[in-house]
């Protein structure tokens, strides 16, 4: 992949790509999961040495996971369907120094960036999409991860008590949407650190292999 390949061009206007989720109207404020850093989970993963080659952050918000990994030396591309966010993310890597790459895009339709990475994560994206969105959702990881790289997943877990908050997944709900093409290597309970008094929330993190 050309790292040094420009970007900017292929962005997708407001216009183009409406959020049907709203997220776009959140970020009009802070939301829960805006922490102001990069999870701590993405930092373990990271100081593991769980991120190789090029990166793409797929729901990257604001930007703090693809400007930690950024911060490392390796070559990012976040993306998020809300143009606020990606907003908030360009100046924050602007203000750093850092050479982290934002686009507005739409994670159905990766195939559509032309481009190829050695590493995906998806830190609270997969837990948003409704059942029939998930095999579209696969398939467009797939369509930009190389064979044999890794994605890194990090969702809303079903030990997550009470109703608040994101839509609870399953351990066998993440095994059955990877399955062709994708070797599953570990699913562990994890947490999403958030800005709200009640601390964090339960999550699962999965390390996800594409097939050769």
């Amino acid at each position: 992949m050309d790292v040094d390949q420009p970007l900017r061009a292929q962005d997708t206007s407001m216009a183009d790509l409406p959020d049907h989720r709203g997220f776009d109207e959140m970020y009009t404020g802070v939301p829960p999961w805006d922490i102001g850093r990069a999870q701590p989970e993405v930092v373990r993963i990271a100081e593991a040495g769980g991120f190789t080659g090029a990166v793409i952050d797929v729901g990257c918000g604001t930007g703090e996971n693809a400007l930690e990994l950024s911060g490392r030396g390796l070559p990012v591309l976040g993306i998020d369907a809300s143009p606020r966010a990606v907003e908030k993310a360009r100046a924050k890597a602007t203000e750093r120094g850092l050479p982290a790459e934002f686009l507005v895009a739409d994670a159905l339709s990766l195939g559509s960036l032309d481009r190829r990475f050695n590493t995906a994560l998806d830190c609270g994206l997969f837990h948003v999409f409704e059942d029939r969105e998930r095999p579209p959702y696969v398939a467009s990881l797939a369509s930009v991860l190389e064979p044999g790289g890794v994605l890194h997943l990090l969702c809303f877990s079903d030990r997550q008590p009470g109703v608040m908050g994101p839509r609870r997944v399953t351990q066998q709900e993440i095994q059955a949407s990877f399955v062709d093409g994708w070797e599953i290597m570990e699913i562990v309970a994890a947490e999403f650190a958030t800005n709200v008094p009640v601390g964090p929330a339960r999550a699962w993190r999965a390390t996800i292999v594409r097939a050769q």
